[in-house]
């Protein structure tokens, strides 16, 4: 009975989670649970300080229920986002807030067999430095790019162990807190089918503008990962004609064209011959301050960098049209880093939708600018550990067996 219980206080705290605020009445719908069971349950939560009640719902001409909602100061969750350089690690409370500022770590995962070691530091260096209980924080959700085996718990692309040893059990065993992984894409598509512009929507497309291209696929209200959970490498599909050869080894990939590293190196040739623009101190070295000045200027009107923009638009949506012609969705949300540059890409991407798509099919697809923005990586490595919460006492206690 007592274990039944608790695995349905952990199903309230994950509905509470994703849905911020709650009536009884809609937990009961939710979990399936009779009315007064779930009455009970809150009351215990409330008790135990999880749960606190938030005062009556709008009135819709009924009688307004109370409403409850996670409290705030329990329990934590540290969220990772990482590229093929930049580490970014932040610890959230239970409604995604930050409590502290996001670290930024200069961390390059091409060719460097120590990244893992120079991970796991990061994370262990920033939980003692925060200065909250390890035991408030209720797990570890890790995004990063390349071919994520979520189930084995290794990438095969980067932060390579030995004999493909668990990257989670690394990482888990020397900080002793629960860790999942996935792939950075996926997970940017996690937080808005949970939390932003692709809540309550069914079919819908979510492409990860940055170092390269990638997509997160939520087909049927889910996440689509494929056989192997590989699906989505919308990166390295070959549409672009220049033949230019890519990081996979291939050429005319989508990326040589359409990345916000190619953006970068665009610029810097473009400045060197004499192209007129606000753009100052471009460089390969600082990519990040690079793409987001680009972004910047396009954003104020420099023509030179609106022009950046639209060409990679334009390739970003000849992919697109192909998305639209084989999966239909209703939307496809721009996200990710590249988002900064907000409504900037819809004109080229709808250009290429134009003239690429059977007017038919295109009709009724909606593309639209993600509201998480660069955030959404962290918010859905946040959204991992809470979708995993029913494991947390296994995993927790597997921890302790190898420590």
């Amino acid at each position: 009975m007592r274990a039944k219980q608790a695995s349905y206080k952990r199903a309230i705290i994950k509905h509470l989670y994703f849905n911020k605020e709650l009536s009884c009445a809609d937990l009961s719908l939710f979990t399936g649970k009779s009315l007064p069971l779930t009455t009970k349950i809150l009351y215990e939560l409330i008790e135990e300080s999880i749960v606190v009640e938030t005062g009556f719902a709008s009135s819709t001409g009924g009688r307004r229920p109370l409403m409850y909602s996670l409290k705030e100061d329990q329990m934590y969750i540290l969220g990772v986002s990482m590229d093929q350089k930049m580490t970014r690690i932040v610890l959230m409370d239970i409604h995604n807030k930050y409590i502290s500022e996001v670290k930024k770590i200069e961390l390059s995962l091409i060719n460097n067999s120590k990244a893992l070691i120079q991970l796991t530091d990061s994370i262990n260096n920033y939980l003692i430095s925060s200065g909250v209980q390890t035991s408030k924080v209720v797990g570890i959700g890790i995004g990063m790019p390349g071919f994520v085996d979520v189930v084995k718990g290794i990438n095969h692309s980067c932060l390579i162990t030995e004999k493909d040893k668990s990257i989670v059990d690394v990482i888990s065993n020397a900080v002793g807190i629960p860790v999942w992984i996935d792939n950075d894409s996926t997970l940017i598509a996690l937080s808005e089918l949970r939390f932003g512009a692709a809540k309550g929507r069914q079919n819908t497309m979510v492409v990860n503008v940055g170092w390269g291209i990638g997509l997160g696929m939520i087909l049927e209200g889910k996440l689509f990962r494929g056989n192997n959970g590989f699906a989505g490498e919308f990166s390295h599909m070959s549409i672009c004609e220049s033949n230019k050869m890519c990081t996979c080894g291939k050429s005319g990939c989508l990326e040589t064209e359409a990345s916000l590293l190619v953006m970068v190196e665009k610029a810097i040739k473009g400045i060197q011959q004499g192209e007129q623009t606000i753009l100052k101190n471009i460089s390969i070295e600082h990519l990040e301050h690079s793409s987001e000045a680009i972004m910047e200027a396009a954003v104020k009107g420099d023509k030179f960098s609106v022009e950046l923009i639209s060409e990679a638009g334009y390739f970003i949506g000849r992919g697109v049209a192909i998305l639209i012609h084989l999966l239909n969705p209703e939307l496809i949300i721009l996200s990710g880093r590249g988002s900064a540059a907000g409504k900037l890409w819809l004109t080229p991407i709808q250009q290429a939708i134009n003239e690429y798509c059977i007017p038919k099919l295109a009709q009724d697809t909606d593309i639209e600018i993600s509201t998480l923005g660069y955030q959404a990586e962290l918010i859905g490595a946040a959204a991992l550990v809470m979708e995993h919460l029913d494991e947390m006492i296994i995993i927790k206690n597997k921890i302790k067996e190898r420590a």
